[in-house]
């Protein structure tokens, strides 16, 4: 196994897993003057710049509506509460995920009911799914984990065979595709999120849904109104999730720009596939893969550390200053706060063992050549 010298300045460096301020110099001006205008015109809870984003995102991911709200958390809450789920009511979703896609279906009184994944691209399997589904199924919730799609067909298959619809969680995959078609237009509604760490992040929280579906793209703007239509009256109780003018007009700045940033994660995921092959170190660790017919957006970069060795090797490169996380530490079904409310679940050998040897390296668009070859050979040197 070969590396660069470990004791050269430049491998000493520091590495972050992000450096927003990279992305957002660039776009500073456009940005201050897109504020500055709302200022001006006053408009600052769904505006002109929150219906302009509205429309871009649809064209952009290939959808009829686009729907607004506050946050990813929030865009999977809108549409659970589109389908009338609650109290009695089983939504079958990853374990292996973001708290939110859980918390979602808790905060309406159903019941999680947790299903495996698949080891080489953590997404939710969908032989495990369908050995879940009981006549109290009232959605999937398949998640497109990494910036990965899942295998969309099977689940598609699911819904049409038990009549159970599809709510695609896109809050790591704007832009990702299964066989030309993109996240969060392959089901009954798509969720995304603006959270600033995301591939398309804002300046703060924001979120949307995309759907095919007129009625329920009406659905879902009355409910995050407080289900108000007209002014002061309800024919439905909603929630109060409007994206503000701000964030919007800065996704509408930073949208144009995303291909690029893409094109500039997958560079950078090839460049490490290859250094650390280079380096012997696919010996040592289990590298990602993208799936065939698929455009993987890499919002994480994420390898196995088997052996045990996970905990201590995030621990190295946290000392020597090179960024790095573990996304899941835990399958939401070993999280406390869902002990006691009743989940439901499936055999999760695969969620088990994920968190226990999964590590995400920086894989930002700006990162530099050299860092990854910073990050490449620290880890060359922990082995």
């Amino acid at each position: 196994m070969s590396t660069r010298n470990t004791d050269s300045d430049e491998v000493r460096r520091p590495v972050p897993l992000l450096d927003l301020k990279r992305q957002y110099a660039p776009l500073k001006e456009e940005i201050v003057e897109a504020l500055a205008k709302i200022v001006d015109h006053g408009w600052f809870v769904l505006g002109q710049e929150v219906k302009d984003l509205e429309a871009n995102i649809a064209a952009y991911s290939q959808a009829k509506h686009g729907i607004a709200c506050a946050s990813g958390s929030d865009a999977l809450l809108l549409a659970l509460m589109a389908y009338d789920i609650g109290p009695g009511d089983e939504v079958i979703l990853p374990s292996f995920t973001f708290f939110a896609t859980a918390s979602a279906v808790t905060r309406l009184g159903a019941t999680p009911v947790f299903a495996d994944i698949d080891p080489l691209t953590y997404n939710l399997d969908p032989i495990a799914t369908a050995s879940l589904i009981t006549p109290q199924t009232k959605a999937i919730i398949p998640v497109h984990l990494f910036g990965q799609t899942v295998d969309i067909h099977a689940f598609l298959a699911l819904s049409e065979e038990h009549g159970i619809p599809i709510i695609e969680d896109a809050a790591q995959a704007i832009g990702a595709e299964w066989k030309g078609r993109r996240a969060g237009t392959m089901g009954q509604i798509g969720c995304f999120s603006f959270y600033p760490t995301k591939n398309l992040g804002g300046a703060g929280d924001g979120g949307l849904l995309t759907t095919n579906d007129e009625k329920l793209a009406d659905k879902l703007r009355l409910l995050r109104v407080h289900g108000m239509s007209p002014r002061y009256y309800h024919p439905i109780i909603g929630i109060n999730s409007r994206l503000d003018s701000f964030q919007a007009a800065v996704l509408n700045i930073k949208l144009p720009h995303l291909d690029r940033w893409i094109d500039m994660r997958t560079e950078n995921a090839d460049r490490y596939t290859s250094l650390f092959k280079n380096a012997g170190l696919d010996e040592k660790i289990t590298l990602p893969t993208a799936g065939d017919d698929i455009r993987h957006v890499w919002n994480q970069y994420v390898v196995r550390v088997p052996d045990g060795r996970r905990d201590e090797l995030r621990q190295f490169m946290l000392d020597v200053k090179i960024g790095c996380e573990i996304y899941y530490p835990l399958g939401l079904h070993e999280q406390e706060c869902f002990q006691s409310i009743g989940c439901k679940l499936g055999d999760l050998t695969e969620t088990n063992r994920a968190a226990k040897e999964v590590l995400a390296l920086p894989i930002f668009p700006e990162m530099r050549a050299d860092e990854q070859e910073t990050v490449v050979a620290r880890i060359a040197e922990f082995f």
